[in-house]
């Protein structure tokens, strides 16, 4: 081979790789798409209804009815919005398959109103304003033992409700 076709021959697979990187460059621009934000929707053949617990960032935690028109959005608000530290990006959604053992709600001893603290078994009215009078006079719990220094309220009370309560975040 002589240098001058052996110069067109590396011109050749120059020219051809090109072609190459090119062709599959406009295949790629071709199938990009912007990424679209992603919708879930659940097929309207079935009307949904019920109740849904919200907890976590919002201002009053607890079990609100909804219906299949209800926004995520609707459904915060009927909580009372979300607190300052909520993280919005990381939304749970559970939903339980038949038969499936489901979490019983806990009392939040520390936002909790005298009438709900009165649902607790072994708490009346007068437990459930001391407790209210309690945090109010000393600050939050942070766990929920602290809830056995409320004058009236011992071991055994304790753990009848131990179970049934929470402290907040």
């Amino acid at each position: 081979m002589t240098a001058s076709s052996l110069n067109r021959f590396w011109m050749l697979v120059f020219i051809l790789l090109v072609f190459i990187i090119l062709a599959g460059s406009i295949v790629a621009w071709l199938r990009y798409s912007p990424s679209q934000p992603l919708e879930i929707s659940i097929p309207p053949a079935q009307e949904l209804q019920g109740k849904i617990h919200l907890g976590g960032a919002v201002s009053s935690p607890g079990i609100y009815s909804f219906s299949s028109g209800d926004s995520v959005g609707a459904l915060i608000q009927a909580a009372g919005g979300t607190s300052a530290n909520a993280n919005l990006n990381g939304l749970k959604l559970h939903i339980p398959i038949l038969g499936e053992e489901q979490d019983s709600q806990k009392v939040d001893i520390n936002r909790a109103e005298v009438w709900l603290l009165e649902a607790l078994p072994g708490i009346g009215e007068t437990l459930a304003q001391r407790i209210v009078d309690y945090r109010q006079q000393n600050g939050p719990f942070l766990n929920t033992n602290q809830i056995a220094k409320v004058a009236g309220i011992g071991s055994a009370t304790y753990e009848q409700i131990k179970n049934l309560i929470t402290v907040a975040d």
